[in-house]
Order: C-alpha cells, then structure tokens, then sequence
C-alpha cells in the first residue's frame, strides 16, 4: 500500500479576527497619511500609497475553513502542506491555496451491460460513498484541474476539483465492476457447482467490489468507505429466455417433490392395506392401484371418484 503523502501546513498562521483588526488599522492609517501629504508633505503620498498597497495584500491573506474541509497550500508551485484546522485564519497572502472536501460522497452508478463469467449479457450497477484521505494525491497525482466537464469549471475552485474527482471515480468504478463481475456467473445454472455467483454470494461480490475500487481509487487519494451492487439483472434481450428457463426448473423441482411425496403415500397406502388385512391385492390389483394413486396425488386437476360396484374377484 502507498504511504500517504499529505501533511499538515507548518506555516505561520495568525487569528483571522486580529488580523481584520490590524489590517482595518492600517487601512485607516494609509488613508491618513494620503492625506496628510496632500495638504503637508507630498512624500507622505507614496508612503501612503506604499502602504495601502501592503494592506491590499494582506486582506488576500484569510481563509475560513469548515468542518471536513480542507486547504492545499503551495507557495509557488510547492507543496507546503494542507490546512485543517476550522475557523477564520489568515496566513502569508503569497501562498496560494485550493479547498477541497473531506466530506463523505455518495455515487449511485447507472446500470451497466457486462458479460458474466458464462457469456450471459447482464445489466449490474453500484452505489458507491467515498471520501478524499490524502489532499496530495488528489491535487498532484491526478489531472484534476483539468478532467472537468468545461473549460469555463478549471481552476481552484472545490466545486470544479470536486466535480472532476467525481468523474475519476465513476470512470474507476465501470472499470472495478466490469471486472468483478466478469468473475463470477449470474446465476448457478447446474445448481451441482456451489460456486459463488452474483445473485447467491452477495457479500462476496460486494468484499471483492470494495477492494478492486480502493486499488483503483488510492492513486487519487480517494478512500472507498463502502460499494454495494443495488441492481442485478439479465440483460433485455436474454431476460424472457431466461425466465422461461428459470420457471421450466422451479416447475421440474415441484414435480420432483410430488412425485417423491406420491410414492411415499402410496407405498404407506399399500403397507396398511396388508399389515391390517383390509383387503387382498394380487400384483395385477397393485398395479391397477398405483396406477390410479400416482394420477390422482400427480394430476394437476381435482380426481373425478368412480364407484365400481362390482367385486375385487376375477
């Protein structure tokens, strides 16, 4: 596994409220100044003016963070570290910084068309909650300014980075789920294998599902927190196929159940009839009357009963 690459920003960072304080001070000095050396001195006008300017530059200095949220700092072009910490800070105006999401994010896949391990063409998607766990990664070892939908959405804005990590990580997961899915058959045809499938082995389809995406997504620093298959299905134009065969084996494993239980009443039937002398039966009578049982308990219709009033004797 990939040692994390994030740290935190060691940088002077001062009260963003103390600052606004100072910061309006010096606003009201440069302005006093100006204008003091318009009516005294003309030399006070750029020293005014050279001070308005630092003031300027300080008022670009503050940062205001959230819970979950984060600043990846750089002072030109280099990584300085992320800011965590919540609250108004300000810090040296010449470190640029970009804000990003901790926060956890939900992506509900549309269902893809995959081929299972048998060739059967199915339709299978995921529900996916992510979050980012290395800002580093996900600023610098990923294109992210630039894998976003338009032009006019690149820059450092963390609705734009946002939005093209999204991308990333939908991209990443067609990919990890074609490739579980590829693994394993839809369905136990043979019902003799006891191999895991999609539909009977949902907990290791869903184990095998999180650990290809976290191979995946860990180049972006991006943690999978939990992927879950929430559609399952045959493809359209297998599905009625396959239907009918799904129906034609719950029919044959009914009529094998029934047959089972008929032989067992009739041969109860024939075994009381001879432990307590009810009647005699020859094997020609037997039959007849086994016959007559296993169409009567296998008949899908009511039995029609028929009174025969002659004698069992030949």
């Amino acid at each position: 596994m990939e040692t994390k690459k994030e740290f935190a920003f060691a940088g002077n960072v001062q009260n963003g409220f103390l600052m606004l304080f100072i910061n309006l001070l010096v606003l009201i000095a440069s302005g006093v100044i100006i204008v003091y050396g318009i009516i005294y001195c003309p030399w006070l006008i750029l020293a005014g003016g050279l001070l308005l300017l630092v003031n300027l530059c300080m008022w670009c200095g503050f940062l205001m963070l959230e819970p979950n949220e984060a600043r990846v700092i750089t002072w030109f072009g280099k990584y300085s570290g992320t800011f965590t910490r919540t609250g108004f800070f300000w810090i040296n105006p010449f470190y640029s910084s970009k804000k990003v999401s901790l926060r956890a994010r939900n992506m509900d896949a549309e269902p893809i068309k995959v081929n299972d391990k048998t060739g059967n063409p199915v339709m299978i998607g995921l529900v996916l909650v992510w979050k980012l766990c290395d800002t580093y990664k996900a600023m610098f070892e990923v294109d992210s300014q630039t894998m976003a939908s338009s032009p006019a959405e690149i820059g450092g804005s963390a609705k734009s980075i946002m939005n093209a990590l999204e991308k990333f990580v939908r991209v990443q997961s067609d990919a990890a789920l074609r490739q579980v899915a590829g693994q394993y058959a839809y369905d136990d045809e043979d019902a003799q294998t006891n191999e895991p499938t999609l539909r009977s082995s949902a907990d290791e389809i869903n184990e095998q599902l999180e650990q290809k995406l976290d191979e995946r997504l860990a180049l972006a620093g991006i943690e999978v927190v939990e992927a879950r298959i929430n559609y399952l299905a045959y493809a359209p134009e297998i599905a009625a196929v396959m239907l009918r065969r799904q129906q034609a084996s719950a029919i044959i494993t009914a009529r094998e159940k029934i047959v089972e239980g008929a032989v067992s009443m009739v041969k109860m039937a024939l075994q009381k009839l001879s432990d307590e002398d009810v009647v005699e039966l020859d094997d020609d009578k037997k039959a007849a009357m086994v016959s007559n049982l296993m169409v009567v308990l296998c008949g899908d219709d009511s039995a029609q009963p028929v009174v025969n009033a002659g004698t069992l004797n030949h």
